[in-house]
């Protein structure tokens, strides 16, 4: 049974906090689940710092104080009432002290944008997120800055997305992606791509009939994304099944732009069972390239 009780969102202060906070709020109150906003600066003591034009320079940093008030402030225009967010301020290098912080607050979730202040078109913080992604001892919600900006009680859930591998990780995704559409009354589409022989059209014959071939392959991924859907119970609105040939993120990112998807639920699987294994992987590209949320599940 999915349980979510604590939520860690941790946010870089910039203008897409907003929308961040405002997922981690909705999440929350879906699951009557504990929130705590945090922002990591690298330090709250005063610094030397070796410059070219001086020997030393003094480098003051903004106080604990200082951070949370601007917390407050975020909170309050993410549309989260007074009160219902714990704040928290650290010091230390971001992407670890997330991933500290989660396991001290022994949190079920985090929720986090992809794009900080630095502005690249990379992961929020340079390459935070994609660390913490391969650290984090809990599911990661990740929030583009695509996502509709929206107050907590207006952000709206009715397609979720579910690609299945049929690895152990995926099957664990699609049980989060039920319980999610249980509680926000969504549909769900399961997607599942076919690679083999995807990219271009080979030859008729290659000591087996090609087309036959692919034509079996469809037909079982069908029949076991059927039998996946039979053994649960009905939702309200109803899970279909998709099977898509070609590249994996390619098929699934394409599928939910033109299906408006409002989330995508995936699993991700584990590297020696210590990090993730994203970099260049399915769950990578689809993360950096959904236009709505994506919740990456272990």
């Amino acid at each position: 049974m999915v349980k979510f009780k604590r939520i860690l969102c941790p946010v870089d202060l910039g203008e897409l906090s907003v929308r961040t906070l405002a997922y981690a709020g909705a999440i929350a109150s879906r699951y009557d689940a504990h929130l705590t906003a945090l922002h990591v600066v690298p330090s709250f003591t005063p610094m030397d710092v070796r410059t070219a034009l001086e020997p030393v320079s003094l480098v003051y940093p903004v106080s604990r104080d200082e951070v949370l008030e601007q917390l407050r402030q975020t909170v309050a225009a993410a549309g989260l009432g007074e009160g219902t967010v714990a704040l928290t301020a650290e010091a230390g290098e971001a992407a670890a002290t997330v991933v500290d912080q989660a396991l001290a607050t022994r949190a079920d979730l985090l929720v986090m944008g992809t794009h900080g202040r630095s502005g690249f078109d990379r992961f929020f913080l340079g390459s935070v997120a994609e660390k913490v992604l391969r650290k984090a001892p809990c599911p990661v919600l990740t929030v583009p800055p695509h996502a509709p900006a929206t107050p907590p009680s207006e952000v709206a859930l009715r397609t979720i997305f579910c690609p299945v591998d049929f690895s152990s990780a995926a099957l664990e995704a699609f049980g989060f992606a039920l319980d999610l559409a249980r509680r926000s009354d969504a549909s769900v589409v399961l997607v599942h791509a076919i690679e083999f022989l995807a990219e271009e059209e080979p030859l008729e014959t290659a000591h087996f009939n090609v087309p036959e071939f692919r034509s079996y392959l469809l037909k079982d991924a069908r029949q076991r994304l059927e039998s996946l859907v039979s053994g649960e119970p009905r939702l309200n609105r109803g899970v279909r099944t998709v099977v898509v040939v070609g590249r994996a993120h390619h098929g699934i990112l394409r599928i939910a732009a033109d299906e408006g998807a409002d989330l995508i639920v995936m699993g991700a699987q584990g590297r020696g069972g210590a990090a993730l294994a994203l970099f260049g992987s399915t769950t990578q590209q689809v993360v950096r390239g959904a236009t709505c949320p994506v919740l990456t599940v272990r």
